[in-house]
Parts: structure tokens; C-alpha cells; sequence
């Protein structure tokens, strides 16, 4: 990642290696919007931040209605 002003860091950003990537299942309705090969990564510090967050994204939403899921695909990835 780029820093436009890195002069104006507090602190340096951690190097994020732990990730997972969100992808649709085959088929999926959502795909007619976004692609089937639209895929999305969210990247974390460490292994443990990565395993709880992934936790979450998959524990039912608060305010989904009932029989609601999400149908994402998740993968566990790491740089090396």
C-alpha cells in the first residue's frame, strides 16, 4: 500500500498477511450484478484477528430477516 504523506504517520502500518477472500458460489443470483468473477479480500495483522473475523462474518446478522444467509464463499489465504 502506498502512503501519499507518509511523514504524517503516527506510527508505521503493519504489514497485513493474514486474509481471507469472499468470493460467489456458482450460480449465484448476486452474479448477475456483480459478475462471476467478482471476489473481495479483507486483510489482517495476524492469524487470530483473521480466524475471529471471520467468525463474525459468518454468524447471522442481528437484523437479517429469518431464512436469510449470506452465500459468499470464504477462503482462508496467507502471504508469504
Amino acid at each position: 500500500m502506498s502512503i501519499c504523506n507518509e511523514h504524517n504517520l503516527s506510527r508505521p502500518i503493519p504489514e497485513r498477511s493474514f486474509g481471507i477472500r469472499l468470493s460467489l458460489p456458482q450460480g449465484d443470483s448476486l452474479a448477475r450484478l456483480l459478475g462471476q468473477d467478482w471476489e473481495a479480500f479483507r486483510w489482517y495483522a495476524t492469524a487470530r484477528e483473521r480466524d475471529k473475523a471471520l467468525a463474525e462474518i459468518r454468524a447471522k446478522h442481528t437484523y437479517s430477516r429469518p431464512g436469510d444467509f449470506p452465500t459468499y464463499v470464504y477462503e482462508k489465504i496467507t502471504r508469504d
